[in-house]
């Protein structure tokens, strides 16, 4: 008898390797989030969906832990254990956390993943003090790592770019939507690379870095990270206009009720179908709103920008050398982000 061939395991998927990195990185993040003043510390635990006002256990969602998984995901593509990326995934999400803290903060957002943004739940001094623990503590975190001279320096480098990205995305919210005066898509393009992309380059560059990659290595990586972010943005975008409240935790057409400057709102400008499309904003009339984006050509163009980005990422990590193994993922998490949920 031929004996049959052993069973060929199937890769993971996108959303188990989401679930394998931050089973992996929680204890580390948990004890690092223990290290904070209490009161702060269950204001972290409040933001990261882990308890509720008072610090009762919660189930809340926490998040896909997306900045987090990069990281794992760059030090494995690296050639290390998974666990050299550990402190570079605590250190992004940490920052990533605080990042939301002031944005809540910054834009007015109520509510963050279904629930009340901590702004709301505890105020406003409250949160801006917890964002700033979670700065610092990610800051400490990733220089008592091995290499954190180094990578202190691409984390800075991030927030730097972090920062001017979030000015530039509050002074388009001043800037009329038709004129002289208006946002461009370049000039989106590069606040998104800024505000979003720089995190998530930073995060695939960080673990790489900690696992041992060389230097044009851990660059092309931050590259391939920023594509990625901007992708991740466009994709946001489109979900902050025609995405179901229960996986963008927001109601629907919120951006256009916020009047924000979206990619597929600037798209649509541009075209003459959409003349009647800054009354409408101003009017509060969001369904006509949105159904005029998507005639004029905005949903579209926004897609078709992010596949774009999204081949660039790829084209970026197929030239490098890469494990196997840690390519894949990184591959597949890749094309999972740039197409969810649409």
């Amino acid at each position: 008898m031929t004996p049959l061939p052993p069973a060929v395991q199937a890769p993971p998927s996108a959303p188990e390797v989401l679930a394998r990195c931050r089973e992996l990185v929680r204890p580390a993040l948990t004890e690092a989030v223990g290290r904070l003043h209490p009161w702060v510390a269950e204001l972290a635990a409040y933001s990261f969906g882990w308890c509720e006002v008072g610090g009762a256990g919660a189930a809340a969602s926490g998040g896909k832990g997306v900045r987090q998984a990069l990281a794992v995901l760059g030090a494995e593509a690296a050639g290390a254990d998974a666990r050299a990326g550990v402190p570079a995934a605590v250190a992004v999400e940490l920052v990533h956390a605080f990042s939301l803290l002031h944005d809540d903060v910054m834009d007015g957002d109520a509510t963050r993943r279904g629930r009340p943004a901590v702004w709301k739940a505890y105020g406003t001094g409250p949160a801006v003090l917890a964002g700033d623990a979670l700065f610092a503590l990610a800051v400490e975190t990733l220089a008592a790592a091995p290499g954190g001279p180094g990578a202190v320096r691409l984390l800075s480098t991030a927030l730097a770019d972090l920062v001017r990205g979030q000015a530039d995305d509050l002074l388009f919210a001043a800037r009329p939507f038709a004129g002289p005066e208006r946002v461009t898509p370049g000039e989106y393009r590069a606040m998104a690379e800024h505000k979003t992309g720089a995190l998530l380059g930073c995060a695939i560059a960080l673990g790489a870095a900690l696992g041992g990659a060389p230097g044009p290595t851990v660059a092309a990586l931050d590259q391939a990270g920023r594509h990625l972010g901007v992708a991740f943005q466009l994709v946001d975008d489109v979900l902050g206009i025609w995405g179901r409240p229960d996986v963008t935790g927001k109601p629907v057409g919120g951006d256009l009720r916020e009047r924000k400057k979206t990619f597929p709102v600037l798209a649509a400008l541009g075209s003459p179908a959409a003349r009647r499309l800054p009354a409408l904003l101003d009017a509060g009339r969001t369904e006509e709103a949105a159904a005029l984006v998507e005639e004029a050509g905005g949903r579209a163009a926004a897609l078709a920008e992010a596949d774009t980005h999204t081949a660039a990422a790829r084209t970026l990590l197929v030239g490098l050398p890469l494990t196997t193994a840690g390519a894949g993922e990184l591959f597949r998490l890749l094309d999972f982000l740039a197409g969810r949920d649409l």
